[in-house]
């Protein structure tokens, strides 16, 4: 699963990504990312079993973190 990540300016120096690996059995692979002190995105890859990407990214979007999901390649 290929989805591109929003970062409110709260999360911005949290270790986000780190967590989800941790938290549910899904490898993050990160594609392109963008951050400074007031705004972060990041293009991200999920792999693993549907329903451990899915609740990983519902954790994503509790903690207020915009997912918008990618068609075709992480890298155009």
């Amino acid at each position: 699963m290929k989805i591109h990540l929003t970062f409110p300016t709260d999360k911005i120096q949290e270790p986000v990504i780190y967590d989800l690996g941790r938290k549910f059995k899904v490898v993050t692979n990160i594609r392109r990312a963008n951050v400074s002190e007031s705004e972060g995105w990041m293009d991200l890859e999920l792999t693993g079993e549907s329903d451990e990407i899915e609740k990983a990214m519902n954790a994503l979007e509790k903690q207020g973190v915009r997912v918008d999901p990618i068609e075709g390649s992480v890298l155009e």
